[in-house]
């Protein structure tokens, strides 16, 4: 899988699709109405087994730089993850185990970001979730999805690039806990897409260049292609200062 794409369902548009924004669209501030929870409770068999987010990014971990791009979007974030959960102390985040048993997939991470969210404060309606493994999410994640979400009315907010639906990457109004519990538990939906489908949703586009945004890190070439990302990233930063301490040198 390349940077410039994920590999997710492609989406026809319509009448629920947003369109992307202009490239400049300054980062919209946080949401005090929308909780977070970064999805990690996946088996990472494509990466050997193990905490795939635990794994190192340009000397980070990869929940470190996915967890940075997030914190500043929402009121509050929580990590779920399964088993023991002092191996993410360092992320000084909550860890909400999944409340389904049987590792049922991205669902029951969901399902468990809900539940939390729904009692930690009587001012927040909405759950933001995003996959573990994602280092580039945008920085107007949160804003983007509530804005469409506040146009159309929809209960869930998904986001897409290149064409194709991201549904871990998504807005989830925090009513919708009791049918996803009932989804999980008595009809056995364990796809995100099967129980987004069944309620009105709205699709909201980024651009996938320079880089998909949604990029997730599921194999070991995966790792490798976004350690270089950053350093590209790294070294177009300094050629940007170097620019402006030049011409501020000049003036």
């Amino acid at each position: 899988m390349g940077l410039g794409g994920s590999g997710r369902r492609r989406h026809s548009g319509g009448m629920n699709a947003v369109p992307k924004p202009h490239l400049a669209t300054p980062a919209p501030r946080a949401r005090d109405d929308v909780a977070g929870v970064i999805l990690a409770g996946g088996l990472s068999r494509r990466l050997g087994g193990g905490d795939k987010c635990l794994r190192s990014l340009d000397g980070r971990p990869i929940l470190a730089h996915v967890a940075a791009r997030l914190r500043p979007q929402v009121r509050i974030l929580a990590l779920n993850a399964n088993g023991p959960p002092g191996r993410f102390a360092a992320a000084g985040l909550k860890v909400l185990p999944d409340r389904v048993p049987g590792n049922p997939g991205p669902l029951a991470g969901i399902l468990a970001g809900l539940l939390w969210a729904r009692r930690q404060a009587p001012a927040l309606g909405w759950l933001l979730s995003v996959p573990g493994d994602a280092p580039f999410l945008p920085l107007d994640l949160a804003a983007r999805l509530k804005a469409a979400q506040a146009a159309s009315g929809a209960s869930i907010a998904v986001a897409a690039s290149a064409g194709r639906r991201h549904p871990v990457a998504a807005l989830w109004a925090l009513d919708l806990a009791p049918v996803l519990r009932r989804a999980l538990v008595r009809e056995a939906v364990h796809k995100v897409e099967r129980f987004i489908e069944r309620y009105p949703n709205v699709t909201v586009s980024w651009p996938d260049a320079p880089i998909d945004p949604f990029f997730n890190i599921n194999r070991p070439t995966d790792l490798l292609a976004a350690e270089r990302q950053i350093s590209k990233m790294a070294e177009a930063r300094t050629a940007r200062n170097r620019g402006t301490a030049g011409r501020q040198g000049g003036t």
